[in-house]
């Protein structure tokens, strides 16, 4: 007695590029006891064994049921597109990472129960990858060359070679394809030149270059003598700069101060009355030296009066004789100074 039958045993691991498509075969063959509707399911199993399996798609009663996984909605389909023929294979188009997993095809027509597993590993290409030069440069150091893909699925692997010079790695040099790490001991100047790393896993390969470019010890003590003389020169200057600020401040200061002193040396002016006292008897001790003679052309026009608007009378003066104003013309304006004009009495005597 024959029985359903699944006759699609070959291949059961696949590998694929993510982007890629592929198809996971699920054939079968009917018996003549198998009576009842044909129901065809592809279930994914997590790896994780405390999640539950997944339908992704079923055929049942002639229909397609494509709607139950919505992380492969739109890329999964049965192969043929009559699976009651024998055939239920699954496509999956545009694979993903997470598309990786075991898959199981299931065929049932009571009595008949027939299943199958799959296993689909779905690798990211490299890509991104980057290199880099850690250590310093200089004759003698160590330097490490370090490579590393943005992308790409596990086991990774990294190679570095070099393209110019001699195209061989130094001898001293020290290479971890897992880190992708070169490490170059006591570098010379015949290191320098342009490193290519390779990284690669099984669905493809992607790459960096780097130059390297070992030279002679820096002159350390020269640069640091060099910052310190800077730096006694910046101060120096600094202090300058400040000292004359600071001069020039108490210079304004001082002057301030001199502006608005009042120095206690200098005699306080002199009042009016005290002015004209002075005056007048400067001018009458000038008159006394006058000889009588000298003195005719003055006693034409008599004097009852003298200024007295600023001068005050001091009580030793005679007060028998009369005084009068002088009727002058304005003088200061002729440039000329003003004198007391002496009048004769009637005895003869001149005031």
């Amino acid at each position: 007695t024959r029985s359903l039958s699944i006759t699609s045993g070959g291949q059961l691991m696949f590998e694929k590029a993510q982007g890629e498509k592929v198809t996971l075969p699920c054939t079968f063959v009917l018996s003549e006891e198998d009576e009842g509707p044909l129901d065809i399911e592809w279930v994914l199993i997590p790896a994780d064994n405390q999640k539950k399996e997944q339908i992704i798609i079923m055929y049942s009663a002639d229909r397609i049921y494509n709607n139950y996984y919505a992380a492969t909605t739109g890329r999964m389909q049965f192969a043929n597109p009559d699976p009651k023929s024998g055939d239920g294979s699954l496509d999956i188009l545009n694979l993903k990472s997470a598309d990786t997993g075991t898959y199981q095809c299931k065929v049932k027509k009571l009595p008949g129960v027939q299943s199958q597993k799959l296993q689909l590993m779905v690798f990211v290409k490299p890509a991104r990858t980057k290199c880099s030069v850690e250590g310093s440069q200089e004759i003698g150091k160590d330097v490490t060359l370090r490579c590393a893909s943005q992308e790409g699925s596990p086991l990774l692997s990294y190679d570095w070679r070099r393209v110019s010079g001699t195209h061989e790695l130094p001898a001293t040099s020290v290479l971890n394809k897992n880190t992708g790490e070169l490490l170059l001991k006591n570098a010379s100047q015949d290191y320098s030149g342009t490193y290519n790393c390779v990284a690669s896993n099984r669905i493809g390969t992607d790459e960096c270059s780097i130059e390297l470019n070992v030279t002679p010890p820096i002159n350390t003590a020269g640069i640091i003598a060099g910052a310190i003389i800077g730096t006694v020169l910046g101060l120096s200057v600094l202090a300058v700069l400040i000292f004359c600020y600071c001069k020039k401040q108490k210079e304004k200061k001082y002057e301030k101060e001199v502006h608005h002193d009042i120095r206690e040396d200098v005699p306080p002016p002199k009042s009016r009355s005290s002015t004209a006292r002075s005056y007048i008897g400067s001018n009458r001790s000038s008159l006394g030296s006058m000889s009588p003679s000298n003195m005719e052309g003055y006693t034409k026009t008599p004097y009852s009066q003298v200024p007295s608007e600023d001068c005050e009378r001091t009580p030793g003066q005679n007060p028998t004789f009369a005084t009068s104003k002088v009727a002058a013309p304005n003088l200061s304006r002729m440039g000329a100074v003003p004198v007391m004009i002496p009048a004769q009495s009637k005895d003869g005597s001149i005031v």
